[in-house]
């Protein structure tokens, strides 16, 4: 086939570097070991599945060697059956591969700022967005990353009505990207008396985190404000000045932070929620030429998309990007999302193999 070709160098390469890893001369330098680990995590599933395959391929030539010369009837009925079973796991494995063998977004391994913001539907969506918001603390924690809050707007009831923070970890945005959209929930709020079904939504942008070198901002296009954060009263409100709020001239984009006690340390994570937003809009501008020529399975996180639908009365999770319908709301919603977020990226890569 024309990818072992490819798989060969790919191991030679795997190899290469869990020698370097190895090299005392390396591994005393952090940087140069941190780059190293990276490649050759990067690399491992395809090793893996290589592995797999050539194993695969030697059993299959082994079998057919018996088919072709053994007189033994019961040994070649056994080899036969092997053999059509074989095959199924190498077509398997070469799908898997190929997909595998998709570059990967450069982006994938970045962390993200998470904004949720309820949308209509009064209290209820209020509510939503904050199920929303422990859905994803949730995820998170499952997967060992680690949530900061950089602000929270709350709502009625023990809603939310925006919330903004950063989730960091291994391949958070790789996880999350497609969680960008509108979701909307179909429940009995516990306001109705009549035990009505009523329909409610917010909307979820997911934005890669950036360092300073991607994203540069001049000084003067920004306003600085300087403002008492609010509060339940008592010994939580600030006395003093410290919630920031920047406004970002050219753009008209506005970011505020009032989470921490510090005037420097809100003005450093609003500063990274207005640098992922920028680096939002440029990468939007790059693709948007590219996303007009492929019509992808899998929506950009326009905001404007319908993406999911969480229907309580019949436990069900709806994914409308990709036709996928879950019956198991009650764990998704407790942050048990690995599932339903596999099969996204799947159907994502699928459409990139079929776009070439």
């Amino acid at each position: 086939m024309d990818f072992i070709d490819k798989l060969k160098e790919i191991k030679e390469k795997y190899n290469k570097i869990t020698e370097k890893l190895s090299d005392p001369e390396i591994t005393s330098k952090q940087d140069q070991l941190i780059k190293l680990s990276k490649e050759r995590s990067d690399l491992e599933d395809i090793v893996v599945a290589y592995n797999k395959y050539m194993k695969v391929i030697s059993e299959i030539k082994g079998n057919e060697e018996i088919i072709n010369s053994s007189d033994d009837k019961d040994l070649t009925d056994l080899a036969e059956t092997e053999l059509d079973e074989l095959n199924v796991t190498r077509d398997e494995l070469e799908e898997k591969i190929k997909l595998l063998l998709i570059p990967k977004d450069p982006d994938d391994d970045k962390n993200v700022i998470l904004e949720i913001r309820a949308g209509t539907g009064g209290e209820e969506a209020g509510l939503f967005a904050g199920d929303l918001f422990r859905m994803y603390s949730r995820f998170a924690e499952l997967k060992g990353w680690t949530v900061e809050l950089i602000d929270i707007n709350e709502a009625a009831m023990g809603g939310i009505k925006e919330v903004v923070c950063a989730l960091r970890g291994k391949d958070v945005y790789g996880d999350l990207k497609f969680e960008s959209g509108v979701h909307r929930v179909q429940r009995v709020p516990a306001t109705e008396a009549s035990g009505r079904v009523h329909t409610s939504a917010a909307s979820v942008v997911v934005l890669p985190e950036v360092e300073d070198v991607e994203v540069e901002i001049d000084h003067n296009d920004l306003r600085i404000d300087v403002y008492r954060s609010g509060g339940a009263g008592g010994q939580n409100v600030n006395k003093v000045e410290t919630a920031i709020r920047i406004t970002h001239l050219p753009t008209g984009i506005v970011v505020q932070c009032q989470d921490e006690r510090s005037q420097l340390k809100n003005r450093q994570k609003a500063m990274k929620v207005l640098k992922a937003r920028l680096y939002d809009i440029k990468m939007h501008e790059q693709n948007s030429q590219m996303a007009a020529t492929r019509k992808s399975m899998v929506k950009s996180g326009d905001r404007s998309d319908k993406i999911r639908t969480y229907n309580f009365p019949q436990n069900r999770v709806t994914d409308h990007r990709i036709g996928l319908t879950l019956y198991n709301l009650s764990n998704i919603i407790e942050g048990e999302l690995f599932e339903l977020i596999e099969k996204i990226q799947i159907a994502d890569r699928t459409e990139k193999l079929k776009a070439g």
